[in-house]
């Protein structure tokens, strides 16, 4: 690539979400340009203005109408984090009900180089449906984050959620 890389960062609904800042400063030091694609409820965790402040672009949550402009760039790679339960699992069936699924389901067909770092309590993980999903998605070739399932009701293992993991995941794509 001869121009910027540019990364979309996919962040759901998950109480580590307004953390996501660290992986836009991740990217942003490593030379990508990063625009946010929330999911709906994903949006309300996170500090919009701050994180529109910091990539110089809207984030994303909601289809455009047809003739407006895109808002950001086309993305060279894609990272999700944190992902939810119910994003992967949509994903993984092709469910695209929302910009951000869309966008994810989309991404295989386009070749994008896709990263998920999940962010799941054990009892979800434990679901039959979720196993499978990771395995579609790996089937898929996208790149999953090594984060174990915290404890329900535990308010979650913020400390251990790597948020830089999805850039190394992605190293050697670009080369």
């Amino acid at each position: 690539m001869t121009a910027q890389p540019f990364l979309y960062v996919v962040v759901c609904a998950a109480g580590i979400a307004g953390d996501a800042h660290k992986l836009i400063t991740a990217a942003q030091e490593q030379g990508w340009g990063v625009g946010v694609v929330a999911t709906p409820q994903g949006l309300g965790f996170l500090d919009t203005e701050a994180v529109e402040a910091q990539t110089g672009y809207p984030i994303r949550s909601a289809w455009r109408r047809p003739g407006d402009a895109r808002p950001l760039p086309s993305a060279d790679a894609i990272a999700v984090a944190p992902a939810t339960f119910n994003t992967i699992n949509k994903w993984a069936a092709g469910i695209a009900d929302t910009l951000a699924l869309g966008i994810l389901c989309e991404a295989y067909g386009m070749d994008i180089p896709t990263v998920v770092l999940p962010y799941v309590n054990a009892a979800m993980a434990a679901h039959p449906a979720y196993g499978r999903s990771l395995e579609q998605l790996r089937g898929m070739g996208v790149m999953i984050g090594s984060y174990e399932p915290h404890r329900p009701k535990a308010g979650g293992g913020a400390d251990r959620f790597r948020w830089e993991e999805a850039l190394e995941l992605l190293e050697g794509k670009f080369d």
